[in-house]
């Protein structure tokens, strides 16, 4: 079953990317839940006109995106963390504690644009997560965990 996807749908695709998924799925989930709409011939005349308009538009974000993504690449990412035994965490560290750490720098992130490798940490040390600002642009921001003073 082909679909116009309406908005971002996470491992599927991004907005007005024509996809193809199972027919429970879309018939199910996707159409129902305002996602996506059948991508019939009609439907993709109007998406191609829509996507010309909108490609001027399109290169004003990717340019925002990419003045963005040097900004975050030059960001010094600490975070404290209380520590156990050895360089174990009491706790992890996630995607909210890294937009929290984005934010106290100045750069207003969601946590769902970010992702950490293994989802969470545990551990002291350095780390990268990936930021997707763009469905073009996406950065791989440094960061380092250390224990907290007391």
């Amino acid at each position: 079953m082909e679909l116009i996807l309406k908005e971002d749908v996470q491992n599927l695709g991004f907005k007005d990317d024509i996809v193809t998924v199972k027919n429970g799925y879309g018939r199910n989930f996707l159409i129902p839940q305002g996602k996506a709409v059948m991508a019939t011939s009609s439907a993709k005349k109007v998406l191609a006109e829509n996507l010309k308009q909108r490609a001027f538009k399109e290169q004003k974000l990717i340019d925002d995106a990419n003045a963005v993504a040097k900004k975050l690449s030059a960001l010094e990412i600490k975070i404290s963390s209380k520590v156990g035994s050895g360089d174990k965490l009491f706790g992890s560290i996630g995607t909210q504690d890294l937009s929290a750490a984005f934010e106290a720098q100045g750069q207003a992130l969601d946590k769902k644009f970010i992702s950490l490798p293994g989802k969470t940490i545990k551990r002291l040390g350095e780390y990268e997560a990936t930021v997707r600002l763009h469905r073009e642009v996406i950065v791989q921001v440094p960061f380092e965990i250390v224990p907290e003073k007391a």
